[in-house]
């Protein structure tokens, strides 16, 4: 039977009658007067105390806990809070050759997000490709290709801009509830030393990675094939090369000696929607885009079918919409071994 925690209204009434019950005459109900004062600050101090002990209760359970204890429970099944990261990749500087870039040069994208050289770089031939890494962590810190990048202070020889190549690798620190996940993972799937549910939960473990899926002898006998999303970490979610490295990396130093793993990214497969839309408004496009993203990060699995019904169930669930006609896909979309669906580019109509 469960607890039911007496309300504060409740507890002032045990405490009117408590009172009057070993006062002869006594009426502690006025208010007021001082019995009644007392009455209510017992109640009140009372209710506090219920409220700590139901606060502890769901700190007594991993599932309900919360950051603090959700880290300690974490800490002692082995799973650690992923730390933020930084994005990196390489920046193309013009200026005279011979002009020297300095390490530690700061840059700063149209928002004023910073990122520095990581090494010194001389211009030859007019260029020169400078590794850069941003000064913050996080995902803002990612930035598509050819993000002009502005130096504040102008560097001798140097043309004020450089143009960014793609700048990835630039996380969040983990939520609670992506930790609370891989927590529970790991509780209710015990490692099995090489089960194919250990090699998603190693996968998971890479900071980045926010989905992993593992096909045992995908490639032959003694083979395991891991496949990996980085959703907000990239455009559409497939991996750059250097998280599909560190998943390698990372499982290799933990796998069965006898297991062959190959960490893959998946093949992207854009879906292309035509909507009419009503009423087609930028705020209704934007939920019904953010609800097809929530739908494919759920739904969009290697090799797996998007079912058309669930498209027109996710648009119709968008805030604001009160009409739509899904013109295309008309039919289920299918993939084949490998491939993923991703959001491309929707077509907007009136309906």
């Amino acid at each position: 039977m469960p607890f039911d925690r007496p309300s504060l209204k409740d507890l002032i009434n045990r405490s009117v009658a408590d009172i009057e019950s070993r006062l002869d005459g006594a009426d502690a109900s006025l208010r007021r007067m001082l019995l009644n004062i007392l009455a209510k600050m017992q109640a009140g101090s009372v209710h506090g105390l219920y409220g700590y002990l139901d606060w502890i209760a769901l700190q007594g359970m991993p599932d309900t806990a919360e950051t603090e204890q959700l880290e300690r429970w974490a800490s002692i099944w082995g799973k650690n809070r992923k730390s933020a990261s930084k994005a990196s990749g390489t920046a193309i500087f013009t200026g005279t050759s011979g002009s020297v870039i300095p390490a530690n040069t700061y840059l700063k994208r149209n928002d004023g997000f910073e990122y520095e050289t990581m090494a010194e770089a001389v211009i030859t031939d007019g260029s020169a490709i400078v590794s850069i890494e941003a000064v913050q962590a996080g995902v803002e810190s990612n930035t598509s290709v050819g993000a002009v990048l502005r130096l504040p202070s102008p560097v001798a020889g140097i043309q004020s801009t450089a143009i960014a190549s793609e700048l990835a690798g630039g996380t969040d620190v983990e939520s609670d509830d992506d930790l609370r996940g891989r927590l529970l993972a790991r509780i209710r799937q015990a490692p099995h030393g090489g089960a194919t549910f250990d090699y998603v939960q190693w996968a998971l473990d890479v900071p980045g990675v926010t989905r992993a899926w593992a096909y045992p002898r995908e490639l032959g006998d003694g083979t395991v094939t891991v496949r990996i999303m980085t959703d907000g970490l990239t455009i559409d979610g497939i991996p750059a090369a250097e998280s599909v490295a560190a998943v390698q990396s990372y499982i290799d130093n933990v796998r069965p000696v006898t297991a062959e793993v190959i960490a893959v990214a998946p093949v992207a497969v854009p879906m292309n929607p035509q909507i009419n839309l009503t009423p087609n408004t930028a705020p209704v496009r934007a939920a019904v885009t953010a609800e097809l993203s929530d739908l494919l990060r759920r739904e969009a699995i290697p090799g797996a079918t998007i079912l058309v019904s669930h498209l027109r169930e996710a648009i119709s669930i968008a805030m604001g919409e009160t009409d739509h006609a899904l013109q295309t896909p008309a039919n289920n979309i299918t993939h084949s071994t490998g491939q993923i669906a991703v959001l491309g580019t929707i077509t907007w109509g009136d309906l």
